[in-house]
């Protein structure tokens, strides 16, 4: 760019050269610098289009401008109280106009001289806040919002022309005005009523007309310059309705000739005179931004009830908050935070196109977003509060952050104050039952995505279980009442409570008093699956393999004994059903029932096969290899079992028997969890034994086959058992 050797310049090629251009020596011959030209039309139309990818935010914008002037001309009236001079308050005003269809926003601020004038509009990207800020010393008690130095050009998104009146204590009042073209206009004003600040008005576009309604510019003011720290007044129009008196009848009398004879009725003082409403249009000053930023101020200075009203200002809810964490972060990045926790969660919690959060982030009090997906995690998504930041790296239409560096930092202070509002909410157990009702979802979501906080989040879990039967507990509490010889923290997944307390797998826990936690929650599954251990216990799934209970010498002689006297009924059991299930063993976990069903360490339990069955866009293909291989675990002492053995010692092939065992089997499907995969073989089966009980002949009837035996040879008639009532009273 800029490098042209001689041989190749013309004399008109030269003539154009910059008057800034220099010549210095080089090989071969001389090197000359250009300046840069600019269609200025086309520079003008990229900066108001490319930048904003919204129009509305030309309020904010000349709104942040007007309380850049008032901070400047409070920051000189501290040394010099002079400079105020009659107009002393400082303010905004906004005044719409529906009949000539402009838009005015004035300030009682700094105000510019001509100078001012021509050097800060007439040139793109000089900001003339920025050139203030460095004008004064570091550590001074005024706090800008302008950085960039085009902030003002944004008017032109909505309007066709910008009249600007400016008034400076060392200068007259002067207009500035443009068309966003090519030229601007200044001139003086010698009869302007204005004392000092500035005036910009907008001729809005014929598109643009929407910006003149007092309720569009309500909105837009509330949205993102609520918290600006100078009232800004609105002129608004008001209509009311008045009652007058009804004098239509005497002013038709007066109109009639003189000359015609009057005669008058006697009233009597009692009558009364009628009425009638009129409609009269009254206009007014209405502050939009009564609502100050109460984050700005010390937390010891702010009640509770002013909490509560900030809360429900900024959220629109209509109770009050459950918990507020108000607090700020000093280093090198500096910001001050007020977090909120509701009372309740709202319907579309989980709702995948709502959004993402409801942290609102403020760069010096000016609303930035609040759609940030990198400022909380998901599963906070329903803490609403403000982050304000008197610096962040923001591109210049100031809708993006700009380095994730910045958002990390933010982010994890965030959740790190989120997570110890919701410790102190736990130290009160009837605001914490409120909060566990509605975000319990959210702290095991958090569990299963956080891996950074996931033992603090573990604090706040709350889970019934067989010592709390009626209330819940935390794992810090279970740790606390475990006994002695117990090392792992046992829990049971399952569709309800109802149904886990009945679970046979607590069959023996229970008998040696070790406390099970009740997870019913689907969630919980994803949850525990992540959360391996806590407080270096780790965490045993009662339904799956690898439970492994204290015995005494004698129970592990014992359990020998009976693993050498029932091998071969396990063997049996295991040909009789096939890959239906891995392995046939003896149980630890059984005391009452006569088997169960239990799946691997590592694959999904019941439950959570149960779970993801249930998913109406699941992946087949992942079922195939995440469903886990059954155990059949069975109860050495329970009656049916020794029978079992005693029968298939006498006769190995009876069809009866493999019946029975094929029944136990699909009743531990059922009281362990899973689904029955063919209900009508079931049902055949159960068919078969009522049958047998009321000694009704099966020869007319089909017998139901299992699919498992289609194919093998079975006899067509059941061969007759020897005492019957006993070997029902077993199976009962």
């Amino acid at each position: 760019l800029g490098t042209r050797t001689p041989h190749t310049q013309t004399k008109s090629q030269h003539t154009k050269m910059s008057s800034e251009s220099a010549a210095a020596p080089a090989a071969g011959g001389k090197s000359e610098s250009f300046a840069f030209n600019a269609d200025i039309t086309q520079l003008m139309n990229l900066i108001i289009n490319t930048f904003y990818s919204n129009k509305e935010v030309f309020l904010r914008e000349l709104i942040s401008n007007s309380s850049d002037a008032l901070d400047k001309i409070r920051f000189q009236s501290l040394s010099d109280k002079s400079v105020l001079g009659e107009a002393k308050e400082l303010k905004i005003d906004i005044i719409p106009d529906p009949k000539n269809n402009t838009l005015t926003i004035q300030d009682s601020g700094i105000g510019m001289t001509k100078e001012d004038l021509i050097n800060n509009l007439g040139t793109i990207a000089k900001s003339g806040t920025k050139q203030f800020m460095e004008a004064i010393k570091a550590g001074a008690d005024v706090s800008m919002i302008g950085q960039f130095g085009v902030g003002f050009y944004s008017a032109f998104l909505v309007a066709e022309r910008v009249t600007v009146e400016s008034k400076n204590n060392d200068d007259d009042v002067y207009r500035w005005s443009s068309d966003a073209g090519n030229s601007f206009k200044i001139e003086a004003v010698p009869d302007s009523d204005l004392k000092r600040g500035t005036r910009i008005t907008l001729q809005l576009k014929d598109d643009q007309l929407s910006y003149v309604e007092e309720k569009t510019l309500k909105d837009l003011v509330k949205k993102h310059s609520e918290f600006i720290g100078f009232p800004i007044s609105l002129w608004v129009t008001k209509t009311e309705e008045k009652e007058v008196d009804d004098d239509e009848d005497e002013e038709d009398g007066d109109d009639d000739d003189d000359d015609k004879p009057k005669v008058e009725e006697v009233k009597s003082e009692k009558t009364e005179k009628k009425k009638k409403t009129i409609t009269e249009e009254k206009s007014d000053w209405e502050v939009l931004n009564k609502q100050k930023p109460i984050w700005t101020r010390a937390k010891d200075e702010i009640k509770k009830e002013e909490y509560a009203a900030f809360y429900k200002a900024l959220t629109n809810d209509w109770e009050e908050h459950l918990a507020v964490k108000h607090f700020s972060v000093e280093g090198q990045l500096e910001f001050k935070a007020l977090l909120f926790c509701p009372k309740r969660a709202p319907f579309d919690l989980f709702e995948g196109k709502k959004k993402r959060n409801n942290i609102k982030l403020y760069v010096r009090r000016v609303f930035i977003m609040d759609n940030c997906e990198d400022l909380i995690p998901d599963y906070m998504a329903f803490v609403k509060g403000v982050v304000d930041s008197e610096d962040l790296p923001l591109n210049i239409s100031r809708e993006s952050l700009q380095q994730n560096k910045i958002l990390r930092v933010i982010k994890k202070n965030i959740v790190k104050k989120s997570i110890e509002m919701f410790k102190e909410i736990a130290e009160n157990k009837d605001d914490y039952k409120k909060f566990y009702e509605a975000f319990a979802k959210n702290i095991k979501l958090g569990i299963h995505e956080d891996s950074t906080n996931r033992k603090k989040l573990a604090d706040l879990l709350r889970y019934n279980s067989t010592v709390c039967v009626n209330e819940v507990t935390s794992l810090k509490e279970y740790c606390g009442r475990m006994k002695k010889e117990q090392k792992n923290i046992y829990y049971i997944t399952g569709e309800s409570r109802a149904v886990v307390e009945q679970s046979p797998f607590l069959e023996k826990l229970k008998k040696k008093g070790y406390e099970v936690l009740f997870m019913v929650d689907p969630i919980d599954e994803y949850a525990v699956q992540q959360l391996k251990e806590y407080d270096e216990k780790k965490l045993v799934c009662v339904t799956k393999d690898g439970l492994k209970l204290e015995m005494t010498d004698e129970e592990k002689k014992k359990k020998e004994d009976e693993k050498a006297a029932f091998e071969d009924l396990c063997t049996k059991m295991k040909e009789i059903l096939g890959d239906k299930v891995e392995k046939v063993i003896l149980s630890d976990r059984l005391s009452t029932s006569p088997c169960c069903l239990v799946t691997g360490e590592f694959g999904w339990s019941a439950n959570m096969e149960r779970i993801m069955k249930a998913q109406a866009l699941r992946d087949n293909s992942m079922t195939s290899f995440m469903v886990s291989k059954k155990t059949l675990e069975l109860n050495p002492e329970h009656s049916i079992v020794k029978e079992l053995r005693v029968r298939f010692q006498s006769n190995a092939q009876d069809q009866t028997v493999k019946d029975l065992v094929w029944l136990l089997f699909e009743t531990s499907l059922l009281t362990s969890g899973f689904s029955l995969p063919e209900p009508t073989t079931f049902a055949g089966r159960i068919h078969k034994l009522i049958k047998l009980g009321l000694s009704i002949a099966d020869n007319d009837e089909e017998e139901v086959v299992p699919a498992e035996e289609a194919n093998k040879e079975d006899d067509d008639d059941v061969p007759p058992l020897e005492n019957q009532g006993e070997d029902m009273e077993d199976v009962d």
